[in-house]
């Protein structure tokens, strides 16, 4: 399984993190598949950059963000595109389910 998560940077008790897309069996630090975005959260304010186009194929892709990233995403309006694509596909009738005609 692939997920979008953080990857933890920077010197002791001044941590940055990047926002990559790795799999979920390697470690928090260790290989990952795609760099997406950097969240510095302790400067003022916090720095939140995330390449909203490789978040989205990510998202539509399966891959799943941890609590953290998917508050990050909401923040940036990512996630509600994100969720505002899949509603409409889900929402039409397919062919094999009865329509009422009543």
């Amino acid at each position: 399984m692939v997920k979008i998560r953080l990857k933890r940077m920077g010197a002791t008790k001044r941590p940055f993190y990047r926002v990559v897309v790795a799999d979920s069996r390697s470690p928090r630090d260790g290989r990952f598949i795609e760099n997406i975005g950097k969240y510095h959260p302790l400067e003022e304010p916090s720095l939140i950059q995330i390449d909203e186009d490789r978040a989205l194929y990510w998202l539509s892709q399966g891959a799943q963000p941890t609590e953290q990233v998917q508050n990050l995403l909401k923040v940036q309006g990512i996630w509600e595109r994100f969720e505002s694509s899949r509603v409409p596909a889900a929402g039409k009738p397919t062919p094999s389910q009865p329509t009422s005609s009543e």
